[in-house]
């Protein structure tokens, strides 16, 4: 009888760490083929991927296929929680119609050196429709396989139940008041039945869209009938950062103000880009940016998605006095690269030149970009623009803090507010 408990015991230990060990689902490409992958709101390659629930919001999807062929692709939906993990539910409660789409529209590359063929849709289809509000991961996979996933995109539903009220703060901690930014917020539930609101409530807080640097998990400090406040001091503090670097691409025989040189092959370009400089000692400097984002451009053709080519885009930055840093890595980040930190976005250190050096290939378009450091010693691999760029008070960012809420005993977190801010309007 001990044995039969036992065995039982480990079985509900197993499956109980399974459970709450689920990987969190991000913005990934998982074949080398899959360049440029793009989910934003229609008409806008600037827009973060926010559909309203029950509404006629569509988004775009692009993406291209360097082999050159038409392939089988097709599309699905994860619904997730909060937390980007997987909601244990069945696809036929988030989605209404069929599970699964294919891409049908498709066209070759011309006027490009690099052949490729481009991929692109209007989500959601009349046909598989998401019916729940809250986090989706978007599944592009081959063949009618969703074992063969070619890559993921982030997208949210909104179904708009609470009132926010917001606003962007500078810290009163006198060791952040000059370098980072600081968010006050008012949360009414008015129009929910929330029982228990420290935890059927939950609130992220994005900057610039970049959930791997969210804020989430934060207690409020009040609870008063409907309202929920945030207003500690030391909550939802983010480092300001400074204005993006740019590099314009939208034409890689016109030389733009940014790029030292190209060379022009019979099947291929490169182009290298003027050698960034430490900013982190200068002084604040406004210009306008787009937050890290890029958006595919040409004015050489017609049509920005299949008539404009890619190039081999080198990065170089000079370290001050042309000295590695000790005990660092150095990334380089962005929308172009999706904020991740792996080998291919990784900076190799030249020290006959003594500048850090990595390539991208990249289409035709214009382009935010940025250093960051990670100290080899963390083992939370925190980046920071320390370093690089510097942290300013006064830099012009996005913000959007994204409310959620859980039905008692639901099984999925329901996305429920929304409300968006910038440093220059909502001070």
């Amino acid at each position: 009888m001990k044995i039969i408990i036992t065995k039982c015991l480990l079985l509900f230990l197993f499956f109980s760490a399974h459970f709450f060990c689920v990987a969190q689902m991000s913005d990934s490409v998982y074949y080398q083929n899959i360049k440029m992958p793009q989910l934003f709101v229609y008409g806008n390659q600037l827009a973060y991927p926010i559909i309203n629930l029950n509404s006629k919001d569509q988004l775009e999807l692009h993406f291209d296929d360097l082999d050159a062929d038409v392939k089988s692709y097709s599309y699905t939906y994860q619904l997730c929680n909060a937390d980007w993990t997987p909601a244990i539910i069945s696809e036929f409660d988030f989605i209404r119609g069929f599970t699964q789409m294919r891409i049908n529209d498709y066209n070759l590359s011309s006027v490009a050196l690099t052949k490729y063929t481009h991929y692109q849709a209007l989500l959601p289809d009349q046909n598989c429709i998401p019916i729940k509000s809250g986090n989706y991961i978007l599944k592009v996979f081959l063949n009618g396989d969703t074992s063969q996933l070619a890559f993921t995109r982030r997208f949210l539903v909104l179904d708009n139940s609470v009132n926010i009220a917001a606003q962007i703060l500078q810290p009163f901690d006198p060791q952040y008041s000059r370098s980072h930014q600081k968010l006050q917020l008012n949360v009414n539930m008015r129009t929910l039945n929330v029982a228990n609101p420290l935890q059927q409530i939950k609130v992220s807080v994005l900057q610039n869209y970049r959930w791997e640097t969210a804020i989430n998990n934060i207690q409020p400090t009040f609870y008063s009938g409907n309202n929920l406040q945030y207003n500690r001091d030391d909550d939802f503090i983010f480092p300001g950062g400074t204005e993006w670097r740019w590099l314009d691409l939208q034409a890689l025989r016109y030389q733009s103000e940014r790029i030292q040189r190209g060379v022009y092959g019979k099947t291929s370009t490169d182009i290298y880009a003027k050698p960034d400089k430490d900013r982190s000692k200068l002084s604040y400097y406004f210009y306008k940016d787009y937050n890290g984002l890029f958006y595919i451009q040409t004015t050489e053709s017609i049509n920005p998605y299949w008539q404009t080519d890619y190039a081999t885009v080198h990065f170089s930055f000079l370290p001050p006095d042309n000295i590695p840093f000790p005990d660092k890595d150095i990334y380089i980040i962005g929308k172009l690269t999706d904020y991740k930190l792996n080998d291919s976005t990784k900076m190799n250190f030249n020290a006959e030149k003594g500048m850090y050096e990595a390539s991208v290939f990249l289409k035709q378009g214009f382009y935010n970009y940025a250093y960051v450091t990670i100290d080899r010693n963390d083992p939370q691999r925190n980046l920071s623009f320390e370093f690089t760029e510097g942290n300013h008070q006064e830099t012009e960012n996005d913000y959007i803090i994204l409310v959620y809420y859980r039905d008692l005993g639901g099984r999925a977190d329901q996305l429920v507010g929304m409300k968006k801010l910038n440093t220059l309007t909502a001070r």
